[in-house]
């Protein structure tokens, strides 16, 4: 049974975070529960280095792990696989032209070692509003006419912090990811957790109090 700290209760839409110093570091990163997936709630928090991952059906759980997996341009690994998969050229991509399909893509496909999934509707929709201000964007892959694959996140100064990808076709989240980072104006990733699938691709942790250094320097 997990005890969660009176001042971590979002009572209200006026209910400030904690300072993230106080995070829980079981689970990692915990910072507050309740509130409401508004766009001014969803900015404060981004801005905090805080995001929401909960499961459909719970209070809205939000989290400042320690460490923090990031990546910048610089330490992007491309493999020779990979590049060779960049060569061929079979793939289109385009930039916040899909941004709903791309969310409701990662909220359905199959991830191994995972049931079931942390999007649910109230996200798609709060996301979308987030989208619709210009604070979140989407990468999508086409082959041909149809949706591969592809990312989203929210996007803030020289930020964007991914949020979630998905792949129907051999290396199409990894095309989005090498787009976000060589051909957009990011100067840093935040990957949130630690993920295989981006380490391989050169994302690395942090401790929390640099990237919340980071976010004030590049925000």
């Amino acid at each position: 049974m997990i005890k969660i700290p009176q001042s971590f209760v979002l009572t209200d839409a006026d209910t400030p975070f904690p300072q993230v110093e106080l995070a829980l570091t079981d689970p990692n990163g915990l910072i507050g529960v309740g509130g409401e997936l508004t766009t001014k709630r969803l900015i404060d928090a981004y801005q905090q280095g805080i995001f929401p991952w909960y499961s459909e059906g719970e209070p809205v759980i939000w989290y400042s792990p320690n460490p923090r997996m990031v990546i910048t341009p610089d330490k992007l690994h491309i493999s020779k696989s990979l590049q060779k998969t960049l060569n061929r050229q079979n793939f289109e991509i385009k930039v916040d032209q899909n941004f709903t399909q791309v969310m409701s893509r990662c909220r359905s496909v199959v991830r191994k070692d995972q049931e079931g999934t942390w999007i649910d509707n109230e996200m798609i929709k709060a996301y979308s509003a987030l989208h619709l201000s210009g604070l979140a964007r989407s990468i999508e892959v086409f082959k041909g006419d149809e949706l591969v694959g592809g990312l989203y996140g929210v996007s803030m100064g020289k930020v964007f912090f991914g949020e979630s990808m998905f792949s129907l076709e051999r290396d199409a989240s990894k095309i989005a990811f090498v787009h976000l980072l060589k051909n957009m104006d990011y100067d840093l990733v935040d990957c949130q957790v630690e993920n295989p699938h981006l380490k391989s691709l050169g994302a690395f942790n942090i401790e929390r109090s640099a990237f919340i250094k980071l976010l004030k320097d590049l925000l």
